[in-house]
């Protein structure tokens, strides 16, 4: 029976979407999320090693996504990769309205309910994750029949698919990952909604403006270099949602996002991420 590398990948902060993300860049097999480590799996005669994967997280330290990680290799016997996965995957009660189920898991929705469909593929997230979390909490909370919403790094489309069944009219998404656009618009079509529309690039492509509601859940770094793209995407009195954000990134987020016009309105916390909404004057 042939053999794999088992990589175990412990790091801190746990910022599980991010770091799943760099490592799909790579020649591997699929990614295990666990509750504070993640096990990649590769080839035996894969190119990718345990150095290669020690350069990735040591760029993701100098980025200051992480902090710290170690990792551990094990040689284990081939496995039901979708059956491993699917193990990991189980419904999330959000809120008391928003739930998240894949499609193999049955449940039946309480009175005034919203289920979203998700099937994510093992890298992209679940919704399980803080930040998305933060960001679904606010969307029930400011969502508006009739909204136009921008959700930039779209991944599962998790997001988007929310926003169109909190009552927005028209939503867009997009992201510069190819399998994640391609899984979003697989979520999309679960759901059946025809007022989701995905896109595979940037912000700067995406030639709509005038949003009510932009999202981006994604890391400081790539939000204040596109801070500037998503104030414009607004319209007046527009609110941008922003997570990805661990508490030490907030001061510094507030400080570059009220310098270029917005106004903060309101921080979330869930163990150390945040999100914060801030409003377009």
């Amino acid at each position: 029976m042939k053999n794999f590398i088992q990589f175990n990948i412990h790091f801190e902060p746990f910022n599980l979407d991010i770091v799943s993300g760099a490592i799909w860049e790579f020649d591997i097999l699929g990614i295990n999320e666990n509750d504070n480590f993640i096990s990649v799996y590769v080839n035996e005669d894969s190119k990718t090693n345990k150095e290669q994967l020690k350069l990735c997280l040591q760029n993701l330290i100098e980025e200051c996504i992480i902090n710290s990680f170690e990792i551990t290799d094990d040689h284990v016997q081939n496995k039901n990769w979708n059956e491993e996965w699917e193990k990991k995957v189980n419904v999330i009660e959000v809120s008391e309205r928003i739930v998240i189920k894949p499609t193999f898991r049955e449940y039946e929705p309480k009175e005034n309910q919203i289920v979203l469909i998700i099937d994510p593929k093992m890298s992209f997230g679940t919704g399980e994750h803080q930040t998305t979390k933060l960001i679904l909490l606010f969307l029930e909370k400011f969502t508006n029949r009739g909204d136009k919403v921008l959700d930039v790094g779209s991944g599962t489309a998790v997001l988007c698919i929310a926003a169109s069944k909190l009552g927005a009219d028209r939503v867009i998404g997009v992201d510069n990952d190819e399998w994640c656009y391609i899984n979003g618009i697989e979520n999309v079509e679960r759901n059946n909604l025809k007022n989701v529309e995905l896109y595979h690039g940037t912000i700067s492509d995406i030639q709509d403006k005038d949003f009510d509601l932009v999202t981006a859940n994604i890391n400081k770094i790539e939000l204040l270099g596109a801070k500037d793209l998503l104030y414009k995407k607004l319209k007046k009195n527009g609110l941008l949602i922003l997570s990805g954000l661990l508490e030490n990134d907030l001061r510094e987020i507030k400080r570059q996002f009220t310098n270029i016009g917005l106004t903060a309105l309101e921080v979330k916390h869930l163990d150390e991420w945040v999100a914060i909404v801030l409003k377009k004057d």
